[in-house]
């Protein structure tokens, strides 16, 4: 079982698909970077100092606090400005990946589309075309 284990384990597909996890989850990270620390102090300060990150609705009347954080520690929210940033997160990855994609697809594409070279005359055809030479030359 072992043995089958390993066999599985190190076939390239399972070890395709784990190096891209990974390269995911670090795309992941870089994209919720660029959205946090890029895109929204901009949407932020084109809009007047507007975080979505601390936008919520008290789902019950203890909750008084007027950041996210305190608020959950108070009861429960509905943090829509922090699934506005998640859905933002999601838009942008999902944009990347379609281009990546297609421009895979077009590669592909183009490779497909090339000529074939026409296939190499067999022993028959070169000897039907020695024929048809000397029988012109005579």
């Amino acid at each position: 079982m072992l043995e089958e284990f390993k066999k599985f384990a190190l076939r390239g597909n399972v070890v395709d698909l784990a190096v891209g996890v990974i390269i995911g989850a670090a795309f992941g990270g870089i994209v919720t970077s660029l959205v946090n620390d890029i895109i929204m102090p901009i949407i932020g300060a084109v809009t007047g100092g507007l975080d979505f990150s601390n936008y919520f609705i008290p789902l019950s009347a203890k909750v008084t606090a007027t950041s996210l954080v305190e608020a959950k520690k108070q009861g429960a929210v509905l943090a829509w400005g922090n699934f506005i940033t998640l859905a933002i997160n999601f838009i942008i990855i999902a944009f990347i990946l379609f281009l990546i994609i297609r421009g895979i697809n077009k590669l592909f594409k183009k490779a497909a589309e090339e000529p074939a070279a026409p296939p190499a005359p067999t022993k028959d055809q070169m000897l039907l075309e020695e024929i048809r030479d000397i029988l012109k030359s005579r």
